[in-house]
């Protein structure tokens, strides 16, 4: 069985490995290429794949990845400050978001998708291949410049702040 261990520079050919991003965050799994054929996925713990990234199959071929597409909730507004106010709300519930110029995309939940009509903006559900923000300190995550800085503080009773939700969402959407 063919095995696919590694990245490659460039894909050549047209051989494709089309995947949801859920199955793109895993590192050991079994996949069908586009040409029908199986392969083991056998990448280094905690590789998240890309659409556009290549791989090197072991027989030396290469293949480009593909975002499959997915059920996704989209929200599209010129009012980038209303986004910014969704990106916060989904973001302080640890959901995965795509961001792009005037819109953010999600992974599709009812629960979400009511919450985000209740900040006053438009919930689309489509089919789309689904592209998140890897997050500042993802592996792979490159910055162009180098910098440090520390700080620390205290979460003791007077520090005056909690770290808890102060909303949770039922399946109608309504705050409890």
């Amino acid at each position: 069985m063919l095995e696919i261990r590694e990245r490659a520079a460039h894909a050549h050919g047209a051989l494709l490995l089309t995947l949801p991003f859920e199955e793109r965050q895993r590192s050991r799994a079994l996949v069908k290429l586009s040409n029908g054929q199986e392969a083991s996925l056998l990448l280094p713990r905690g590789t998240v794949l890309r659409g556009g990234d290549a791989l090197k199959l072991s027989d030396g071929r290469t293949l480009r990845v593909e975002a499959a597409a997915e059920s996704v909730s989209t929200v599209r507004s010129d009012d980038a400050q209303a986004l910014a106010r969704v990106a916060y709300h989904l973001g302080n519930r640890h959901v995965a978001l795509e961001i792009g110029r005037g819109f953010v995309r999600y992974a599709h939940d009812h629960v979400l998708d009511a919450m985000v009509g209740e900040l006053g903006l438009r919930v689309t559900v489509e089919d789309a291949p689904f592209e998140p923000e890897s997050g500042a300190y993802a592996k792979g995550y490159s910055h162009s410049h180098s910098h440090s800085h520390s700080h620390s503080h205290s979460h003791g009773d007077e520090s005056g702040h909690r770290h808890g939700h102060a909303y949770a969402y039922d399946t109608e959407g309504e705050s409890q």
